[in-house]
């Protein structure tokens, strides 16, 4: 048993899609989150600097004492996860992209059709991680992605299931929608959030790589003995900078009120 707290981060609000699955799962288990609500988006940011930035995040997350650590956020996995794993290695740190490969790989053996979608932020699509992670588990895979960069800020200014975000898909999406994917790989976890209309404007099977991690973070704290029995855990949410409308949609998409449980920090003394 270990009852020190699970780390995660994310650039913003969608790595709480990442939490939600875990609340599921692993109730019993602390989670202290951070959101660098301050400097987000990251993924029009030069990799130098989302490396620097995610070098001080897991700083504060250590200072927290925590087990395990999930980056949930494609842009950070996509550019700075090996590096991390380098410079800490004293933590397991997860990321989000090979679960929802492994997962995409498996769909497209099922339907027969190796045409794979990811959508991503800029950082995240250039860099290529999920392209060549499915192509080292299928080959024959097709894998086609395209940066959606005004999903991120529309997430966190709450345009939610709205016409805003809906044109914004059509904008992105339309080109991926004719190819008939067997399946679309949600490359940042802020874009479950408007899964919803994604969903209705490409018309395939979605992959929450958030949620997959989720499951993947259970099953490496079940193989290395870190899970938690030791009753209802806690949730704790730090941020780099109060936006206007956090704790009102993080309290929506949570089910219940964050805001006692939000705390703002000056991430750059990490």
């Amino acid at each position: 048993m270990n009852d020190n707290a699970i780390g995660v981060y994310d650039t913003g609000l969608g790595g709480l899609c990442a939490v939600r699955e875990i609340l599921k799962i692993l109730p019993d288990e602390n989670i202290i989150y951070f959101g660098d609500t301050g400097r987000v988006p990251y993924g029009s940011r030069s990799y130098e600097t989302i490396k620097k930035y995610s070098r001080q995040s897991i700083n504060f997350l250590l200072k927290k004492n925590v087990k395990i650590i999930l980056i949930a956020c494609g842009t950070v996995s996509s550019v700075a996860l090996e590096d991390l794993r380098d410079e800490f290695p004293g933590v397991k740190i997860l990321g989000v992209i090979e679960s929802a490969c492994v997962k995409a790989a498996r769909i497209a053996g099922i339907k027969k059709n190796k045409k794979i979608g990811v959508i991503g932020t800029q950082a995240t699509v250039s860099r290529g991680a999920f392209e060549q992670y499915i192509r080292g588990l299928d080959s024959s895979c097709e894998v086609y992605g395209q940066a959606c960069p005004l999903f991120v800020p529309l997430v966190e200014n709450g345009h939610l299931n709205d016409e805003i975000a809906r044109l914004a898909a059509e904008k992105y999406l339309s080109k991926l929608r004719e190819l008939k994917l067997s399946s679309l790989i949600l490359g940042c976890t802020h874009y479950p959030m408007i899964k919803d209309i994604i969903g209705e404007v490409i018309k395939t099977e979605l992959i929450d790589a958030g949620a997959e991690a989720a499951y993947k973070l259970k099953q490496e704290m079940f193989e290395n003995n870190m899970l938690n029995d030791n009753g209802a855990g806690r949730l704790e949410i730090f941020i780099s900078d109060e936006g206007m409308r956090f704790s009102e949609i993080a309290a929506n998409f949570l089910n219940y009120d964050v805001k006692s449980n939000i705390f703002k920090i000056d991430i750059e003394n990490y």
